[in-house]
């Protein structure tokens, strides 16, 4: 039994790869939807309220995958796949690395109104304001945050916990980006959402960090460089999390990231996250490069641990 989950995890990548996500009826879409109506009914301006939310809808979600598991855990056939289509549904890296490309073919052709426009489908910030370096820097940013947040954290835990943790990490992370903000709405019934995505990104984010400085030449980067601004700049970063890869994919592409971030209405100055120059095109094609890199190797080792795993387990209860 002990080869099922990572199969799984390795046919979940393979299956990204090559497919993309689902076209229509995405798992992920769906639940937003569910948590959409969960907030409706549930919300108030009370960190209890989120509580009881995030336990509902992220619970509930374990809840699935522990089913599931227990229900294929017999034939590691069945196992693999169930763990391969869960993988699938929930890794994000191949639409990061289509809509990062896509960034970088607007930018080069200097197409700036249409790369503002298609910011929006890699984060939040306000893209009228920024010129093409400005939307190059956050099309470098989001692609790091991302690596580490829809590649590189759910295979950590689908190797921990098999499908329960895939697919209830992705609930987490998905509610943390609907109601983790820090708006007057969310700031105290987002409180739930946006700490447990911290916790469970504690590890996965400085795994990414160190894979981001072990690839980098893959890419052309400089690993010294990634270790060196990752270990001097990530704890300058307001999250726990983000700054620890986007310091490291920094330092990977020797350029400089942070500053001046404009969400909405809200201004954030952002410490400098390395000393290279200032992002363009090239640097975003490469950035997406060094993610499917990055990628590519998490689902090899995290294959690697679950078998491992798993065989020591099974020695164990002979």
């Amino acid at each position: 039994m002990s080869a099922g989950r990572a199969v799984g995890l390795l046919l979940g990548v393979a299956a990204d790869a090559a497919i993309g996500d689902p076209k229509r009826g995405h798992p992920v879409a769906l639940f937003g939807k569910a948590a959409q109506s969960a907030e409706r009914a549930l919300h108030r301006d009370q960190r209890l309220a989120g509580i009881a939310y995030t336990g509902l809808l992220v619970g509930g979600t374990v809840g699935v995958g522990v089913l599931a598991q227990r229900l294929s855990r017999r034939s590691p056939v069945l196992e693999a796949a169930v763990t391969g289509l869960a993988t699938w549904v929930v890794l994000g890296g191949s639409s990061l690395a289509d809509e990062g490309t896509a960034m970088a073919r607007m930018l080069d052709a200097g197409e700036i109104d249409a790369a503002r426009e298609r910011l929006r489908n890699l984060c939040g910030r306000d893209s009228a304001v920024l010129d093409g370096q400005g939307l190059a820097r956050a099309t470098v940013e989001s692609v790091a945050e991302n690596t580490s947040d829809a590649v590189v954290a759910p295979l950590v835990w689908g190797a921990i916990a098999g499908v329960p943790g895939l697919i209830g990490y992705r609930a987490a992370n998905t509610l943390d980006a609907m109601v983790g903000h820090r708006s007057p709405r969310y700031r105290n019934f987002g409180w739930a959402s946006a700490r447990l995505d911290d916790v469970l990104n504690l590890v996965p984010s400085r795994l990414a960090a160190v894979l981001t400085s072990a690839c980098a030449p893959v890419v052309g980067g400089s690993a010294g460089g990634a270790w060196r601004t990752w270990r001097q700049d990530a704890s300058a970063h307001p999250s726990p999390n983000a700054g620890q890869v986007e310091a490291a994919f920094a330092g990977a592409l020797q350029i400089r990231l942070g500053g001046r971030t404009v969400y909405g209405h809200v201004v954030e100055q952002r410490p400098v996250l390395g000393e290279g120059r200032t992002a363009d095109a090239g640097d975003v094609t490469r950035s997406v490069e060094l993610s499917r890199v990055i990628g590519t190797v998490t689902g090899v080792l995290t294959a690697a641990f679950a078998l491992t795993r798993g065989i020591r387990r099974d020695r164990r209860n002979r």
